[in-house]
């Protein structure tokens, strides 16, 4: 392209991306009329015109104006022509990240997959996870995917990545497209004629199809093998993990592994739509080298709910375990879809620490929510150690800074004790346990200090409750070798003979 070309093709885009913001404006001046008569024709038991949902600055002109009875999405219109374009770059970025840090592809990708991708950001890492197995979407001329054909290597210039991705259970019962694409997806490339250097989705596929067969694995092997979508059974939602972190129901890591495995094991595919397979899953634990989840808004953060580490700390935490190599955490950033970024965990909790657990006018501004505000420290500080828990990515300048921040800083206890002692002792109970499992080497002057800080607190919730039980500082441990119930349920008995034998 000449340099002419490319400056007319560049103005050309500003003109309608100009044209855009015009129509936008008359749209939004639109809406505040529309939003009086929607509302008042609905008061009266009127037709209230339908109209979709979705983000302005995702592209989303048609959701104006507004005033209208929304909708969230066409399932069947994921993903849109532009999230395919920001999944194909997230995707590229994605892989350029992992070859400067290893030198090389990785064979599989882990995806954390769950419905915001379809609400917020119109199927981005569902574009991203298909890209990655080299294939793209097939439009109708209504806009709807009808489908997935392989893009030619020679197109694509590297090799066809496999990928295994954790559904939550939204995604199982909302957008079930979601997983007929990607498995359509995989049965396309896997009867390829090509090369397994190139192909990494046909390659894990015949060394499950063997090993499902040399272990006399009953059902549908071919299914299983080629099996790469996985949640929850059906009716259950989460991953498991939280429930072993928040009840100290852990020991090692691979008690954690074993949780979030039996939590995760069934397999969802056009014919099969929640059978188990932990066979399946563990089998393509073992080639997963990076584990992602897409970031689209700053509206949530890693802190705001234990699900994040659960499924997405839990899953690095399980391929870890089972593979014995090193994998990475990162998180795919779409946030500015005109700057798509990859960082590692570590960073992402860093950043999110920085902007608002260790921010002083975020910290101020909680404190104005008396109670609520004191437990919402609480819970970022509990899923931040969750997170040190399934993925050891926080560090030890992070805890340090906490616990002089939230307990041993005189005015803020004070503050938690008179708004809410329970919280402060949850934040110091939990520090003390990260401290007793090596996740913090705190060093021994602070850690007695929080110890000291510990006890005033225990006194304060002593007289608050008068008779009963109080949760105190020692750590009761135990796992499901210590709970006959849980011990003898038969999946977990499953998921204990498994681990000796596929791992």
């Amino acid at each position: 392209m000449t340099e002419a070309k490319a400056i007319s093709r560049q103005a050309q885009r500003l003109a309608e991306a100009f044209k855009n913001v015009l129509k936008a404006v008359e749209l939004v001046r639109e809406s505040g009329e529309a939003e009086y008569g929607g509302f008042l024709n609905g008061l009266e038991g009127g037709f209230v015109e339908p109209g979709p949902a979705g983000s302005l600055t995702r592209g989303k002109l048609e959701i104006l104006p507004t005033g209208r009875n929304f909708f969230a999405v066409d399932p069947t219109q994921m993903p849109t022509p532009a999230a395919w374009e920001i999944g194909v770059q997230s995707a590229k970025k994605l892989l350029e990240y992992y070859l400067k840090e290893e030198g090389r592809y990785p064979e599989s990708v882990g995806e954390v997959l769950w419905s915001k991708d379809a609400y917020r950001a119109d199927g981005e890492q569902l574009a991203q996870i298909l890209y990655l197995i080299g294939v793209r979407p097939v439009w109708d001329s209504g806009g709807s995917v009808r489908g997935v054909e392989p893009i030619p290597l020679e197109e694509l210039g590297r090799p066809r990545i496999d990928v295994l991705v954790r559904i939550s259970g939204i995604v199982r019962d909302t957008l079930p497209n979601y997983v007929h694409l990607i498995d359509e997806a995989v049965a396309k490339v896997v009867a390829l004629d090509e090369p397994l250097e190139v192909n990494y989705v046909k390659k894990h596929y015949l060394e499950n199809l063997l090993k499902l067969k040399a272990e006399g694995v009953e059902g549908d092997v071919e299914e299983m093998a080629k099996a790469r979508v996985f949640a929850e059974p059906p009716g259950a939602y989460g991953a498991g993990v939280n429930y072993a972190v928040e009840a100290s129901a852990w020991r090692t890591d691979e008690d954690l592994a074993k949780v979030w495995i039996q939590w995760s094991s069934y397999m969802y595919t056009r014919r099969s739509y929640g059978k188990p397979a932990p066979e399946a899953l563990m089998l393509n634990l073992r080639y997963v080298d990076v584990v992602n989840r897409n970031h689209e808004s700053d509206e949530f953060d890693i802190f705001g709910c234990c699900c994040y580490y659960s499924y997405h700390g839990g899953f690095y935490n399980a391929a870890k375990a089972v593979s014995g190599k090193n994998v990475k955490i990162v998180t795919v950033d779409t946030r500015d879809v005109s700057n798509v970024e990859v960082r590692d965990m570590r960073e992402e909790v860093e950043r999110v620490v920085r902007a608002k657990l260790l921010n002083p006018v975020w910290i101020s501004e909680m404190k104005k929510h008396g109670y609520r505000g004191a437990n919402e420290f609480q819970r970022k500080i509990l899923h931040l150690y969750g997170w040190s828990a399934t993925a050891k990515v926080v560090e030890k300048w992070v805890f340090d800074e906490i616990a002089k921040t939230y307990i041993l800083d005189p005015e803020m206890r004070k503050w938690f004790l008179e708004n809410n002692p329970w919280a402060a002792e949850e934040v110091a109970r939990r520090l003390i346990e990260a401290a007793q499992r090596g996740l913090w080497k705190a060093d021994k002057d602070l850690l007695d200090k929080l110890r000291e800080a510990y006890g005033e607190i225990e006194g304060v919730l002593e007289e608050e409750v008068g008779e009963g039980e109080v949760q105190g500082g020692s750590i009761e441990i135990y796992t499901a070798e210590d709970v006959d119930v849980w011990k003898n349920q038969e999946t977990v008995k499953k998921i204990e003979k498994l681990w000796i034998k596929l791992r």
